[in-house]
C-alpha cells in the first residue's frame, strides 16, 4: 500500500480571505473593498485585479446565475467597488467601479454606477475613510443627528459627486450611519434612509454634452432591423453616454417590462446593433466591432409621453403623476428600474429644451422631471446652461437609499488570480 508523504504540498489551492462589505445602493447591489485590504498585486489595475474580482462575483458563468460567487445573475448585482482615502483637495474618498460581465471574462471600467454611488458615502464612513472630526461636526448635538457631506472622487470618469449621508449618535454616544428610515425607492422592496446625491459638472466644460453637436440627430440605423433606415435620436454624455430614441420608432410603447424584452433574443440582438452603431456615431468606437469590448457604454434608452401602466411590482403608475416614461438597457438586458447614471442623463436631457427627452416630457423650461420606469417612478433634477455655444450640465441631483447587507470576509481560491 502506497504511503502518503505528509510533507508533500497539497494538490489543491487553498482559499484566501479578504475583508469586504456587501451593500445595496439604489436599485443595485455590489461588493465593496477597501483598496489597502486587497491582495497586493490586486491593488493596481491589471489582470490579477480583474481575475480576483471576476472570481468574487462568480464570472464568467455559462449558466448565467453566478452561483459560485456574490453576483445574482443580473447586471444590477454583478458589480464591484474599490474605495480609498482621497488625496485630492476637498475630497474624502476615491471611488472606483467595475461592472462585471456575467458571461464573459471581462470587467468594464469605463463608466460609473450611479446606484452604487448612493452607498459609497456610507461605506466610506463605516470603513474609516472619512475624517472622524468631519463626521462628528455634522451632528446637531441637540437633535443627536445630522447630515455628513461626503465628497467623492469618481475615478472612472474623473468627476466629483457629493453624497449627503444621514448620521446619528447612538445610545453609547457613538456616531453611526443611519441606514433605516421611511424613504421609499421604487425598485427596492423595503424603505430605508434617504441619501441625496449631487453630480457636480457631470460633463467637462471642454467636452460636448451632446457629442454630435446636435440636440436631435437623424440617426442612421441601416442594417439594425428597423423598418426605417433613419430615426431621430438624442446622443448625450452626461452621467453615462446614452442614446435616447422615441419608443414608437423602435416599435415600443415605453411601458415595457423586463419580460417583454429580455426573453426575445432577436429583439435583444437588434438593440445591440443599435447600441454599437450609436457608439460609433458618438465617437466612442471607431467601428461597431469595438462595442463588444465595452458593453457598459453607451446605454440605449427609449422615451414616450406620460401614460398609465402597471409596474413590475403590480403597482399602478398613473399618467398624471409622471412627466414621461423611459426604458433603458444595461449590459444587454432591459433594466428592472433605472441605472443611476442613466437617470443623470435623463435629468440633463430633460432640462435641456429641444431634446427628445425634453419633448417627451412636454417640452419647455424644466428644472426637474418625474419619469416612469419598469419598477415605478423617480424624480430627478438638473440645471443645464448654454455657454459659448456649448451645452453644459452644472449639476444633477436625485435621491436614493443604501444599506449594508453583510460585512465580513470573502473567500477566493488562491490560484484564481
Amino acid at each position: 500500500m502506497a504511503q502518503t508523504n505528509s510533507q508533500s504540498k497539497p494538490s489543491f489551492a487553498p482559499q484566501i480571505s479578504v475583508p469586504a462589505t456587501y451593500m445595496r445602493g439604489g436599485t443595485s447591489k455590489g461588493t465593496f473593498f477597501k483598496l489597502s485590504d486587497l491582495p497586493e498585486r490586486c491593488q493596481v489595475a491589471g489582470e490579477s485585479r480583474d481575475k480576483f474580482l471576476l472570481r468574487v462575483i462568480g464570472s464568467p458563468d455559462p449558466y448565467g446565475k453566478q452561483i459560485d460567487g456574490l453576483g445574482n445573475g443580473s447586471s444590477s448585482t454583478s458589480k464591484t467597488v474599490i474605495l480609498s482615502a482621497s488625496d485630492r483637495p476637498d475630497h474624502d474618498v476615491n471611488y472606483l467601479f467595475g461592472q462585471v460581465n456575467i458571461a464573459k471574462p471581462m470587467i468594464d471600467w469605463a463608466g460609473n454606477c450611479g446606484n452604487l454611488t448612493a452607498a459609497v458615502g456610507a461605506c466610506a464612513i463605516n470603513m474609516g475613510l472619512v475624517d472622524a472630526d468631519k463626521i462628528t461636526n455634522s451632528i446637531d448635538e441637540d437633535a443627536k443627528n445630522g447630515i455628513c457631506e461626503v465628497r467623492i472622487w469618481q475615478e472612472n470618469i474623473g468627476k466629483t459627486i457629493i453624497a449627503h449621508v444621514p448620521v446619528y449618535k447612538d445610545a453609547n454616544d457613538k456616531v453611526q450611519v443611519q441606514e433605516t428610515g421611511d424613504f421609499e425607492l421604487d425598485g427596492v422592496t423595503f424603505p430605508a434612509a434617504e441619501v441625496k446625491i449631487e453630480f457636480i459638472d457631470p460633463v467637462d466644460a471642454t467636452s460636448d454634452m451632446f457629442p454630435t453637436g446636435n440636440l436631435v440627430d437623424d440617426f442612421d440605423v441601416t442594417g439594425c432591423g428597423l423598418e426605417a433606415d433613419s430615426i431621430k435620436a438624442t446622443f448625450i454624455s452626461a452621467g453615462i453616454p446614452t442614446i435616447f430614441m422615441k419608443a414608437e420608432d423602435l416599435g415600443f410603447t415605453g411601458t415595457e417590462l423586463q419580460g417583454d424584452i429580455n426573453s426575445d433574443g432577436e429583439l435583444l440582438a437588434k438593440l445591440e446593433k443599435i447600441r454599437a452603431t450609436g457608439g460609433v456615431a458618438m465617437g466612442l468606437f471607431k467601428d461597431v466591432s469595438e462595442a463588444q469590448t465595452s458593453q457598459h457604454i453607451p446605454k440605449v434608452a427609449w422615451v414616450g409621453a406620460a401614460q398609465s401602466y402597471t409596474a413590475s411590482s403590480g403597482k399602478s403608475v398613473d399618467a398624471g403623476e409622471i412627466d414621461l416614461v423611459v426604458r433603458a438597457m444595461s449590459m444587454g438586458q432591459l433594466h428592472h428600474a433605472m441605472m443611476g447614471t442613466a437617470a443623470v442623463a435623463i435629468a440633463a436631457a430633460a432640462t435641456t429644451q429641444g431634446t427628445l427627452v425634453n419633448q417627451a416630457a412636454g417640452a419647455g423650461e424644466l428644472t426637474e422631471v418625474r419619469f416612469g420606469h419598469p419598477s415605478g417612478t423617480l424624480l430627478v433634477g438638473g440645471k443645464t446652461e448654454l455657454v459659448d455655444g456649448r451645452w453644459q450640465a452644472k449639476k444633477v441631483s436625485m435621491s436614493r437609499s443604501a444599506r449594508r447587507i453583510m460585512v465580513g470576509e470573502i473567500f477566493v481560491p488562491a490560484d484564481a488570480f
